[in-house]
């Protein structure tokens, strides 16, 4: 395991093949080799933003399958291009005893350790050197001499990355598409919500053109209250009609007689003459048949029907 502080912060070297580590604070991670792919190119273009959308085609051609971000430098007229597999990474750090927010700052090796000299050993069986002024990793066995690694004295570059934590779950093309669908969605969304504020628009206005030709109230409230009041006066109605062609189709003895009908309140009122005690059941039971609900009593020598309408 090897490891330092650089100012408040440890420094590991990241690699399959490490040691577990116990870590409580913050670290900066150095990525081995065998953790990304890196390319030294020369294109015909000035400026590194015009590098990265070329990324992606320049590592087709021997990148194993998988999900993976670009990341690129310049130095002088060339340029320094990796790929690497965010998940992969993750995985080894989470292996080696390291959580994703203990991590100050992740860098190449390539970025960090481009001037070593020599080989430089950096567990039992691996060891790293400079070949073409790329870091390449290789097994010990090949290298005759190898120094212990020994990054104390790093003076980090400017060249660090960031890891997606769930770019194995999406990949930047399928964000994209995703992004592309939700846009398209709010858009229609969008575009039907003003389509229905203009058909609320235009309802409201022909509403009130209706309202107004017909006298009608200016809001559905008050239209409501007016039609439940119409209802009530109608049925009341009703029910006065029903009742006076009931009690005028009544079948009366001749000595019985209608003397008069009369409207109070709420109240049909009947009189009768003629009608003795005990006699009065037959028209009750005629006014029941029809459900009719009413009270009847006896004053002056007549019988007084009041039915409620």
């Amino acid at each position: 395991m090897f490891s330092k502080f650089n100012k408040q912060y440890k420094t590991i070297f990241l690699d399959p093949a490490s040691d577990s580590f116990e870590i409580e604070d913050d670290v900066n991670i150095i990525l081995s080799p065998s953790l990304y792919w890196v390319k030294k190119v020369s294109l015909p273009v000035k400026y590194l933003r015009d590098v990265k959308s070329l990324l992606p085609s320049l590592f087709e051609e021997i990148l194993p399958k998988g999900n993976y971000s670009y990341s690129a430098y310049k130095s002088a007229d060339e340029f320094f291009i990796f790929a690497y597999e965010d998940k992969v990474i993750i995985d080894t750090l989470s292996s080696k005893g390291i959580s994703s927010t203990q991590i100050k700052g992740v860098y190449f090796a390539q970025s960090e350790l481009f001037e070593i000299e020599g080989a430089i050993k950096i567990n039992e069986m691996q060891s790293v050197y400079v070949k073409d002024e790329i870091v390449i990793l290789v097994p010990c066995c090949w290298i005759e001499e190898s120094g212990d690694l020994d990054i104390s004295s790093i003076n980090f570059s400017k060249h660090r990355i960031s890891l997606k934590q769930f770019g194995h779950i999406v990949n930047d093309k399928s964000l994209y598409m995703l992004v592309s669908i939700f846009s398209l969605l709010i858009l229609l969304v969008v575009g039907e919500y003003f389509i229905t504020l203009q058909k609320i628009s235009t309802t409201t206005e022909l509403r009130d053109e209706l309202f107004a030709k017909h006298g009608l109230k200016s809001t559905m409230m008050q239209n409501r209250s007016m039609l439940s009041e119409y209802k009530t006066i109608h049925k009341r109605q009703t029910n006065l009609r029903d009742s006076v062609a009931y009690i005028l189709s009544l079948s009366l003895p001749n000595e019985q007689k209608l003397l008069q009908l009369t409207l109070k309140g709420k109240k049909l009122i009947a009189a009768f003459s003629g009608v003795k005690k005990g006699s009065e059941a037959s028209i009750e039971k005629v006014l029941k048949s029809k459900k009719l609900k009413f009270v009847s009593n006896f004053k002056d020598k007549s019988w007084y029907v009041e039915i409620e309408l």
